[in-house]
């Protein structure tokens, strides 16, 4: 029976929020808007680009208007974090562990393709994902479960044998909403911030293919 992991990006394979946080209060700043460390804690750690700049905002954000600031924020991103990329610790030993015991493997961000394309690139996984999506490959974002059923679609397992890694209270609905398992990784919530994962783990050191297959078992 073919089973599966899938990895959110954003504070799972790496901890980037800390420079999300840095990209967006440049951003704001620029609009003399200046957001607190809570109020982004709240509304924007694990919330997609169209969610955040529509609460800021205080109006809907969407179409070309929403591509042209998520393009300036996310660039800001970019060039804040191109020379900082540090995967969790543990995050690589853990994902070589489960391709040496045939695990098919995925990463389902809200995140945009270009984002992906650093953090990845720069750690070499995309030869090594069966499925890589991103914010522009679905039409409704976490905590929907599409970017999930999608994975799952891609990598040909079922949603009962593909255990998820998440670390935002969407993004671990969206799993469970998608009928996964959901290991909770506590790179910027507590357990009591997020739905009620199957397994908590504070980084990669804490867990291996023993403990997946008995999630899956």
């Amino acid at each position: 029976m073919k089973k599966a992991v899938i990895f959110d990006m954003d504070g799972v394979i790496c901890h980037t929020n800390p420079y999300h946080s840095m990209a967006f209060k440049e951003f704001f700043a620029k609009r003399n808007m200046y957001p607190t460390e809570d109020e982004f804690a709240l509304h924007m750690y694990g919330k997609s680009n169209s969610y955040i700049m529509s609460h800021f905002f205080g109006r809907p954000i969407s179409g070309n208007e929403l591509l042209e600031l998520e393009d300036e924020k996310e660039s800001l991103f970019r060039d804040i974090y191109k020379d900082k990329i540090n995967p969790i610790t543990g995050f690589l030993e853990f994902f070589h562990q489960l391709k040496t015991n045939q695990f098919l493997t995925g990463v389902a961000t809200s995140a945009p393709y270009a984002n992906l394309e650093l953090i990845a690139g720069a750690l070499s996984l995309f030869g090594q994902m069966e499925s890589v999506l991103a914010s522009e490959d679905v039409t409704k974002h976490k905590p929907d479960p599409q970017v999930y059923l999608k994975s799952s679609a891609n990598l040909q397992v079922e949603p009962d044998f593909c255990v998820v890694f998440e670390d935002s209270f969407s993004g671990v609905t969206a799993a469970k909403n998608a009928g996964m398992k959901v290991v909770g990784v506590l790179s910027s919530h507590s357990k009591l911030e997020l739905p009620r994962c199957d397994l908590y783990i504070e980084d990669f050191r804490e867990v291996d293919v023993e403990k997946v297959l008995g999630l899956l078992d």
